[in-house]
């Protein structure tokens, strides 16, 4: 998994808004205390860090992967 869609998914599971807040200000007892952003940055590899999100917040197994998208016609 790369940053680019690690954010991706934080932003589709809690939002846009709040997504750039969650993973600079919530720590992650799992990381060590360390905030998503202060992980990423001291190495943790982005799934492990979605992981750790996932879960803290409870997020259900079937949206870990991301949420489905329509099918196209």
């Amino acid at each position: 998994m790369r940053y680019s869609e690690l954010a991706t998914l934080v932003a589709q599971e809690f939002g846009q808004g709040y997504a750039a807040s969650l993973l600079r200000s919530h720590v992650l007892v799992a990381l060590d205390n360390r905030t998503a952003d202060a992980a990423l940055a001291d190495g943790i590899p982005p799934r492990q860090v979605w992981a750790a999100l996932c879960d803290d917040f409870d997020v259900p197994e079937q949206r870990r992967f991301g949420r489905d998208r329509p099918k196209r016609r």
